[in-house]
């Protein structure tokens, strides 16, 4: 049995079903530059007025802390609201009191209304338990679609799914099963790719993984760290030498756990940080005195790929070099389309999220053969740490 209810389990003909999504979308000079999570709540919009619920959208817009800001007003964001859900949409000029109330009771069945922005009230990033009852008012179901949004405990993730008849949304469903694929009951071995410039904002994260997964991979700047941890000079690399100890106690810890962690066994190593810059790959404990690492080499990557190949299920957050520029990119692309390949196979459950790590799958060209992509940042990761998120354990709750 789901530990939460979704659109299936619910009765919403009739109902004004406020809708929780995640549309802070990137907007220049008023018009939204990247539509994805406009795109991504369209099917739980549909699926609502599908089941004869009029659907009335909260959402957050950037971060005006509870004051009314023009420049962060939701209004702009209509007119691709409308072209992703092929309808109008009735604007709301605030999200509780007398405005908003007169125009959800002017709805009709098959309308969809957008209110205001949620974090022009104080009371929203509080939980403040009257402005969560004052949103309440405007409808007799809540359907949460923002599992980007999950971490945070506020009136309109958290409150709400206290106070009313309660699900999740499609993405938030495709999230949750995704995830609970992925860590909470996966096939195994299972192989989390870590990577990133520092272990000091991924200590949770692998402090949790060494005791969930079979092999954990380190890469990015954060394996700098760990080489310096086994006494590998690294040269000028990016590492956290202040943080040898903790590398050292995460492989202990992996040890006495049974997760094998894997480091790069060759590198790729420049005088400069720039693109197309002079670079040779050597192996891991010939880095020059003069040189930086900025990415793994090709026994690395092969390495990799033949302990993906034994695994079942890949959990992926971060890149294993200076993806953004070349030819430093070379060991993420390879290894994420060696992951791709994999799934497209039938053979691996990929699942990834993080902001860097979407764009590096992008830029290898193998986000579309991964299992599912994860849109949200903090989310994503607070998930992967091991953390409880208030979003998430409301929805559970209300379902009990």
């Amino acid at each position: 049995m789901a530990k939460f209810n979704t659109i299936d389990d619910m009765d919403l003909d009739g109902k004004v079903v406020l809708t929780r999504v995640d549309v802070n979308v990137p907007v220049e000079n008023g018009q939204v530059t990247d539509t994805t999570r406009i795109d991504k709540i369209v099917p739980t919009v549909k699926d609502i007025q599908a089941k004869g619920g009029i659907p009335v959208l909260l959402a957050h817009f950037d971060r005006p802390k509870g004051q009314r800001v023009d420049s962060m007003s939701l209004r702009q964001i209509v007119p691709a609201l409308e072209a992703a859900l092929g309808q109008p949409v009735v604007f709301a000029d605030d999200c509780i009191g007398g405005a908003a109330k007169r125009v959800v009771a002017a709805l009709q069945p098959g309308q969809v209304a957008l209110m205001e922005n949620t974090r022009f009230h104080a009371g929203e990033e509080q939980n403040d338990g009257t402005f969560a009852a004052s949103l309440a008012a405007l409808g007799s179901a809540f359907v949460n679609d923002a599992f980007s949004a999950a971490h945070r405990a506020h009136a309109s993730t958290e409150g709400l799914a206290r106070l009313m008849y309660s699900g999740a949304g499609r993405l938030m469903e495709a999230e949750l099963k995704a995830l609970d694929a992925a860590l909470g009951d996966p096939q195994r071995p299972v192989m989390a790719v870590v990577g990133g410039a520092k272990v000091s904002t991924k200590l949770e994260l692998l402090t949790n993984l060494v005791e969930k997964v079979d092999h954990l991979v380190i890469g990015g700047g954060m394996a700098n760290t760990f080489l310096v941890a086994k006494g590998v000079e690294v040269g000028k690399s990016l590492a956290e030498r202040d943080m040898a100890d903790t590398a050292r106690s995460i492989l202990e810890k992996a040890e006495a756990t049974g997760c094998k962690i894997h480091l790069p066994v060759d590198i790729v190593v420049a005088r400069e940080f720039k693109a197309g810059a002079a670079s040779e790959t050597l192996p891991v404990d010939q880095c020059p005195a003069d040189a930086m690492i900025l990415d793994a080499g090709p026994d690395t990557v092969e390495a990799l790929r033949q302990a993906m190949t034994a695994c079942k299920t890949l959990i992926w957050n971060g890149p294993l070099g200076a993806f953004e520029i070349e030819p430093f990119d070379a060991a993420t692309n390879a290894a994420a389309r060696a992951a791709a390949e994999l799934t497209a196979q039938g053979a691996l459950v990929s699942v990834a999220g993080g902001g860097d790590t979407v764009a590096a799958l992008n830029k290898a060209g193998a986000a579309d053969d991964f299992t599912f992509i994860s849109t949200a940042g903090g989310a994503f990761l607070e998930w992967m740490e091991g953390k409880t998120l208030p979003g998430v354990a409301a929805l559970e709750a209300a379902k009990r």
